[in-house]
């Protein structure tokens, strides 16, 4: 239902806007006179009409001046305000817009010409003319000034169905998009830390990887965290001891002190190692963990390597200033640990594997990290779906570490995709390309944890880019948690999980999908309930059954034959 707000010069014409269907729209009735009260209200109706059609000239001024009357109460709010005639022109501002520009003579000027020709970022160059045009509110990002605003533009129509006046809001967004800008390199130079390239894998040996991964981190953490002193200590899982991986800043001798992964009289390293929970020692004269690093250090950020849901070490950094670090930089270096704990287990799993060929070594990497990658994307999803509708920034963080697992996945597949296929193959038959299922997306869904490690194996080391789920509730979470670039182009299901049949699982993936690419898995004469029947009543493609046991070849035939089947209806639905 439409939301309109009716700006009346009298509230005794209450005459209200002629609904144009069956669904007639919400209509708010404001007099002329309260409209500047309401003005902080406008974003959020779909449209207002502004009838002043039987004023003169001298009411509309008048009109303004109450705007302006009521400014005092428009500067209150932290955002900034301005009303535009439908050329762009500035009629009012706030005390907010004018001292973010510092400019006090806004009224009269050109809306961009005020704010001194700020850049719009996004498809739309000119929101104030495409407002007007298309009568619309449109939303961009607006940069000036070093900073960044959310600029939304929403039209006022008069009785004539012209759009009359404009009210723009701008909502400083700077920190935010800064954060967002500072996390995406993180991001980029995580991946950096675990890009190991074939020719790093065959030519380097396990040293010089661990001194070029040293050295990256100490780089990335001084270019990007602005970090000075730095400390990385890993788990000696025999002993218990924390050992010095690398050590900058802190005084030597200090950095040689054995320190055991203990939560007590090991300082805050140790207890951070013990308990797998970072620790901000905002002063460090008064804190009863903390053991002396840098020389003269007031605070201190410690965070845990984990792996796998294994704490495998520390990171930690210090400052000479009291109340140095905040739980911004608590998120930030705790995002970062990731990539380097990511990095160290599997430089640990080279290391395992260096009398190996390289291919077996990229074979042990995809093993020990699918799963706990598919787990985090598991986990990630029902968080999600928890806080939407509570917290967007929570939900679009989220949705920012669901990116940077499959990001990681995606990384460990280069590595392996110039490595033929071989130990998962069964001998007899031969190895051949298949260009079908090239960074195809599948979806595994079985409780069983050796399918769902098999589909990884097998189906990976053909192109494909395979996550698992444990249930059709976990599958139908990360379906609905997709990008619309990283969609499922096959989903593969034994045909009893936990908590649904197949059947039912079809069903509620034609809510997702129009033709589900959906192929089920049973044995021989094992159909509880009839679930194959129902299936293929319901719509599953006749060729969407695997009988097990299957062969190799038997399973990337049915992927590729529906991955076929599926992009021939998408042509026949976009000729």
């Amino acid at each position: 239902m439409a939301k309109i707000l009716r700006v009346n010069f009298d509230a005794s014409n209450p005459e209200a806007v002629a609904p144009a269907d069956e669904n007639p729209p919400e209509v708010t009735e404001v007099r002329l006179h309260s409209a500047a009260l309401t003005l902080g209200r406008w974003k959020d109706f779909d449209q207002v009409v502004f009838d002043l059609s039987e004023v003169g000239v001298d009411v509309k001024t008048s009109f303004c001046q109450q705007l302006i009357a009521g400014q005092s109460l428009m500067d209150q709010i932290p955002d900034g305000l301005a009303l535009l005639d439908s050329n762009g022109k500035i009629l009012w501002a706030n005390t907010r817009l004018t001292k973010w520009f510092q400019n006090e003579t806004l009224v009269g000027l050109d809306f961009y010409a005020g704010l001194g020709k700020p850049t719009v970022i996004g498809t739309i160059s000119n929101p104030i003319q495409a407002t007007v045009t298309r009568k619309n509110t449109h939303i961009v990002t607006l940069h000036a000034n070093d900073q960044y605003f959310r600029m939304n533009v929403a039209p006022i129509v008069n009785a004539s169905g012209d759009v009359e006046l404009l009210v723009v809001t701008l909502v400083d967004t700077t920190q935010s998009t800064l954060e967002k800008q500072r996390l995406k390199s993180l991001h980029e130079a995580s991946m950096a830390l675990a890009d190991l390239t074939p020719l790093e894998i065959f030519e380097m040996e396990v040293d010089q990887r661990i001194d070029l991964l040293k050295h990256n981190i100490l780089h990335y953490t001084k270019a990007l965290l602005d970090f000075d002193v730095v400390e990385i200590r890993l788990v000696d899982k025999k002993t218990g001891i924390l050992n010095t991986l690398l050590s900058t800043g802190i005084d030597s001798a200090i950095s040689k002190r054995p320190l055991y992964a203990k939560a007590t009289n090991n300082g805050v390293t140790g207890y951070v190692a013990a308990t797998g929970q970072s620790y901000l020692c905002e002063d460090t004269t008064d804190d009863p963990l903390y053991l002396d690093g840098l020389v003269g250090a007031k605070s201190e950020l410690t965070v845990p390597l984990i792996f796998n849901e294994e704490v495998i070490g520390s990171f930690n950094v210090e400052s000479p200033d009291v109340g140095a670090f905040t739980e911004n930089d608590l998120e930030v270096v705790t995002s970062f640990a990731r990539g380097v704990a990511l990095s160290l287990n599997t430089l640990d799993l080279l290391a395992a594997e260096k009398n190996n060929a390289a291919q077996q070594s990229v074979d042990a990497i995809h093993s020990a990290v699918a799963l706990p990658i598919d787990n985090i994307l598991n986990d990630t999803v029902s968080v999600i779906e928890r806080y939407i509708g509570h917290d967007p920034a929570v939900v679009k963080r989220l949705r920012g570490i669901l990116k940077n697992a499959r990001d990681i996945k995606g990384v460990i597949q280069k590595v392996g995709e110039k490595m033929v296929p071989a130990e998962a193959v069964p001998a007899g038959i031969h190895v051949i390309k298949r260009p079908a299922l090239r960074n195809k997306r599948v979806l595994v869904i079985d409780a069983d944890e050796q399918v769902r490690t098999s589909a990884h194996q097998l189906l990976e080391k053909f192109g494909c880019i395979v996550e698992t789920a444990h249930s059709g509730g976990e599958a139908i979470l990360m379906m609905r948690n997709c990008d619309p670039d990283s969609t499922y182009h096959a989903i593969i299901s034994d045909i009893r999980l936990p908590d649904l049949s197949g059947y039912e699982l079809l069903l509620k993936l034609k809510e997702l999908y129009e033709d589900p690419p959906l192929i089920l898995m049973t044995g021989f004469g094992y159909d509880p309930g009839h679930t194959i029947v129902k299936a293929r009543q319901a719509g599953l493609r006749a060729g969407g059954i695997l009988y097990k046991p299957f062969r190799l070849d038997q399973l990337l035939e049915t992927v590729e034959a529906t991955i076929c089947c599926q992009q021939s209806n998408k042509s026949v639905a976009n000729p």
